[in-house]
């Protein structure tokens, strides 16, 4: 059992999950994690903090094996541009490092967004707030405990 703030944020709502432990590998991805735990890895959600234009921070989660059209989701948004955010940024806002970032438990609070196929999934894998640490839940978490809002910006890679 682990205690990541993530853990923590996920038991104080009463949610239901599974801890999946697996070996991290740097700059591995979703597709190291989804080897490792033998999961398809359209069914391991990656956790981006992007940065718009006037410098306000988001979050986006999106399939492992989708990239997010940065331009699809500033118009959906009603942002003018939307970029990656600096790894130094990320992990000041969030509390996490990068590889181990969980959209649960954030230092500051961040709008956060969801790619809305993810929402039809049975069953997600998600960061648990630490490096080779996923969890498993209901995609619906996504919504009730984060209040995400689901965009359609995924595109495959």
């Amino acid at each position: 059992m682990s205690a990541t703030t993530a853990i923590r944020v996920l038991r104080a709502a009463g949610v239901a999950f599974e801890e999946h432990r697996y070996r991290y590998e740097a700059h591995g991805g979703t597709r190291v994690s989804a080897r490792e735990l033998g999961v398809d890895e359209h069914l391991v959600v990656k956790t981006l903090v992007l940065q718009e234009d006037q410098g306000r921070l988001l979050l986006m989660l999106i399939h492992g094996d989708r990239q997010v059209s940065l331009k699809a989701l500033a118009r959906q948004i009603d942002a003018r541009r939307i970029e990656q955010c600096d790894a130094v940024v990320a992990q000041r806002a969030t509390g996490y490092r990068l590889g181990g970032t969980s959209p649960f438990g954030t230092r500051q609070p961040l709008p956060t967004y969801v790619e809305r196929t993810v929402l039809a999934l049975p069953r997600i894998y998600i960061n648990g707030g630490a490096r080779g640490l996923l969890v498993s839940l209901s995609p619906a978490v996504l919504i009730m405990v984060l209040g995400a809002v689901t965009v359609e910006v995924g595109i495959s890679t």
